[in-house]
């Protein structure tokens, strides 16, 4: 897995139980989190793979020096042992977070 950012490019919202079913099929255990407007995450990693997709707000990472916002619909490849920060936008963030085992 690399770090990267694939982009909603489908005309319909995003629909939790269909991102689950996706990161399911391609072997991720999920689970939904949520973050209150503006929830901050200090650098931090996690000692597997993830993707994290935004089911509704939006979230930012600062990861690799790169800034990497999120909005719904959007998904995050991101490899273990990656540092990295997270700060939900002004309405908060509902995500799935995907992990490999």
């Amino acid at each position: 897995m690399k770090l990267e950012v694939r982009r909603w490019t489908n005309a319909a919202a995003p629909d939790e139980a269909t991102l689950r079913g996706t990161l399911e099929a391609e072997g991720f255990s999920a689970f939904c989190w949520s973050d209150t407007p503006n929830a901050h995450y200090d650098e931090h990693e996690h000692d597997r793979d993830e993707s994290i997709w935004v089911v509704g707000g939006a979230i930012r990472f600062g990861a690799d020096g790169r800034e990497l916002a999120l909005g719904p619909g959007d998904r995050l490849m991101l490899p273990a042992g990656t540092r990295h920060t997270a700060d939900a936008g002004p309405d908060g963030a509902t995500y799935l977070i995907g992990q490999l085992s």
